[in-house]
């Protein structure tokens, strides 16, 4: 028999277990699957900040020798084109082999591109290693959300995807300081050391994934294998619960497996248009607000600033990622109470304040070099990403995970993510331009962009806030997909949070 990938393990329930049996669900289980995928996260942020240091070193220079930093720039953006390509597969491959085993075909190929890079001994060799390594980047950051919004209760959906946001960070935080530490090593080839760590944590995540991750309820539905989707919502969320969800789910599916009958090309027609709309802005408008300008090009910005010595603009550097983590830890215990909208209007205002705080402060070290007050800049990025934290960090990847029909929900979740990819190409590319352009004025249009987002949210943004995904139809009122599934739909049938 041929080896295949597609999850094809029975999730059935204990030997000797009553059919009428009410059991509890296992928050356990729930949390630990929430955070043994959320590695995939951690391989997200570490990946995102451990090229930037290695390509300033001297080291690594002298050895690649690239031409000029347009080639050096190009080594790391050319990421961003893996990591879309990565992204857009989800929305087929999940759909085919299962949401976990779409996460261990990603770490293989992850697997591939650090062994390459770690190997390399060209800009060639280097620049091939990170476009695999970023589809494998790209298909777990579009794969580990869809994945925990489909085995989450809606009451801490956000939570689970907050922990997942967290993971990303302390990845991020771990990488600046191995980066930090290996550099001391009186070796060129040092940063061959911080590449293939990364390594191991994927193998972990990947056999994981194959062997110990069990298939999303969900995604069981929607291969027909409706006794084993009842189960894995029973370890979940317990029996009372599971039967209410399994019955919004047949409800949904209808009597026949519903899986292939839409197509690519219906996620722009209507009415699932307005949900594809929605997912790809708030990616889009997540990274086009300027996070990664800051977090790519932060001693840049600091030295702009007016902050000369490199020990300290490194020093400040590095508590951009401390702030990242710290603050990751608020929408785990409180993104779910208030609502995505209200987290994302809170947010994007202190992201506007902090994009002014950083433009008035670079015209004041213009116009005062030596001045003692030009170090204030240093609060203004760490501001940033505490109001991004809370919101834009989490919601971004919440929202487009949620709002789609499950046959639907795969396609249209990776294309929001391939939208915040294109957005995040965009601003690594063009943020240096503008800012040798007009300087401060770069924050200015940030702040600009910040006002348009406000506006996006406070007026498109539909409150999913508590709603179960197979409520989401009707909150944004799609009737059609209903209609397709071949049932009568019930709106009056009643919800009930896992307490």
């Amino acid at each position: 028999m041929m080896f295949s990938l597609k999850s094809t393990k029975k999730v059935l329930a204990p030997v000797n277990t009553s059919p009428t049996e009410v059991r509890h669900g296992s928050s356990r289980l729930l949390y630990g699957l929430s955070a043994f995928t959320s590695i995939g996260a951690l391989l997200f942020g570490y990946d995102q900040g451990v090229m930037g240091v290695i390509v300033a070193d001297s080291r690594w220079l002298h050895l690649m020798q690239p031409k000029n930093s347009w080639v050096t720039g190009a080594v790391v953006s050319i990421y961003d084109i893996g990591c879309f390509i990565g992204a857009l597969s989800t929305g087929s491959l999940s759909d085919s082999l299962g949401r976990e085993r779409l996460i261990t075909f990603a770490t293989v190929v992850f697997t591939i591109g650090a062994i390459i890079q770690a190997a390399s001994y060209s800009v060639a060799q280097m620049a091939i290693g990170r476009v695999i390594l970023g589809y494998g980047v790209g298909a777990c950051a579009a794969g580990v959300p869809l994945y925990l919004s489909e085995i989450a209760p809606a009451k801490i959906r956000g939570r689970l995807i907050g922990i997942e946001q967290m993971v990303l960070c302390f990845g991020e935080l771990v990488a600046f300081w191995t980066n930090y530490g290996f550099s001391y090593l009186n070796s060129n080839d040092w940063w061959r050391i911080p590449i293939a760590i990364q390594i191991l944590p994927a193998i972990c995540l990947g056999v994981g994934c194959f062997f110990w991750v069990m298939p999303s309820p969900r995604w069981l539905a929607l291969q027909d294998r409706r006794d084993e989707a009842y189960e894995a919502l029973v370890r979940l969320h317990g029996t009372d619960q599971a039967i209410i969800e399994m019955d919004m789910l047949n409800q949904t599916l209808g009597g026949e497996n519903v899986q292939g009958n839409h197509s690519w090309a219906d996620m722009f027609k209507m009415p699932y248009v307005r949900l594809t709309f929605l997912a790809m802005m708030l990616q889009s408008f997540q990274q086009i607000t300027g996070t990664n300008s800051i977090l790519y090009y932060t001693p840049t910005l600091f030295k702009k600033g007016g902050i000369s010595d490199p020990h300290t603009a490194n020093l400040a550097t590095g508590g951009v990622g401390i702030v990242l983590f710290v603050f990751a830890w608020v929408p785990i215990f409180y993104f779910d109470r208030l609502g995505r909208r209200t987290w994302l209007r809170i947010g994007t205002v202190g992201m506007m304040c902090a994009m002014i705080g950083i433009a008035v402060l670079q015209w004041h070290a213009e116009k005062s070099p030596g001045s003692s007050g030009n170090y204030a800049i240093v609060a203004f990025p760490y501001l940033f990403y505490i109001c991004f934290n809370i919101s834009w960090g989490v919601a971004a990847w919440v929202y487009p995970s949620e709002i789609f029909p499950i046959y639907m929900r795969a396609k249209g979740n990776a294309l929001g993510t391939c939208a915040n990819w294109i957005s995040c190409y965009v601003v690594a590319q063009v943020s240096p331009v503008i800012a040798d352009a007009i300087g401060w004025g770069l924050y200015i249009i940030y702040a600009g962009i910040c006002c348009l987002a406000y506006l996006f949210v406070q007026f498109m943004l539909v409150e999913t806030k508590g709603v179960s995904l197979e409520e989401m139809s009707l909150r944004f009122c799609l009737k059609v997909d209903e209609v397709q599934a071949g049932v009568d739909f019930k709106p009056e049938v009643e919800f009930k949070e896992l307490k």
